[in-house]
């Protein structure tokens, strides 16, 4: 069984993976390069890596609209309850038994406070083992961090990396993050949402593909990879 990795743009992903639909840090409205809107996806959970607005975006109303349930840190899931979303808890280096598959929240280097000023706890990257034994590898907003080299120990079969630089890792780093995960693929995301984050993703998959032996996928928002 395979998965479906669509890009919905800035960080926002969608998985259709055993049947479920998942959401990945959700940021549509108010998103430029978004290519749906918030009210046209579906979602049975949402995968919540960190507080800030451009990834929280619609979260809540999309989770209300249909029933999903958020899988975030535990400082989240309780935020989460109390907006009236049902949630999941987890915390850095704990994994879980999802219907999809099994989800460990891994270490990114960021922040997370939320747009209300609530504490956000830590932030988290995604190592998903989906039904069919496929290890995706989604870093979430992080710098560059020397146990990259212990995830892609997993083996990792699609690794999902911001390259956008300012707020996460550039492209110079995103580069040392695929030496030290050696994935089989590579979705580069959290790029050209904003000037300040503005990349040549073209330029960075040659660079990739000629010091490693990954494969480069580099997706318009809307366009899929099956895994």
């Amino acid at each position: 069984m395979s998965t479906k990795v669509t890009w919905l743009g800035h960080a926002a992903l969608s998985l259709e993976t055993g049947g479920y639909n998942l959401l990945v840090d959700p940021f549509l409205s108010g998103n430029p390069t978004a290519s749906v809107g918030p009210e046209e996806v579906q979602a049975d959970f949402i995968l919540l890596s960190h507080g800030h607005s451009d990834h929280l975006g619609d979260t809540v109303a999309i989770a209300k609209r249909t029933g999903a349930t958020v899988i975030t840190n535990a400082e989240l899931s309780d935020w989460m309850g109390k907006q009236g979303v049902k949630s999941h808890g987890q915390h850095l280096g704990g994994g879980y038994q999802h219907p999809f598959g099994y989800l460990k929240l891994t270490l990114a280097i960021h922040g997370s406070g939320l747009p209300d000023g609530s504490y956000g706890g830590n932030p988290a990257g995604f190592l998903l083992t989906t039904s069919d034994n496929k290890k995706i590898y989604m870093a979430c907003d992080t710098g560059l961090f020397g146990d990259m080299r212990l995830i892609g120990e997993e083996g990792i079969d699609l690794a999902i990396l911001p390259i956008g630089d300012n707020y996460t890792m550039g492209p110079d780093d995103a580069l040392r993050a695929v030496k030290l995960l050696e994935p089989a693929h590579i979705i580069p995301i959290h790029y050209n949402t904003f000037d300040v984050i503005s990349q040549d993703p073209m330029e960075w998959a040659q660079r990739v593909e000629s010091e490693t032996e990954a494969k480069v996928h580099v997706l318009n928002p809307g366009e899929s990879l099956i895994v």
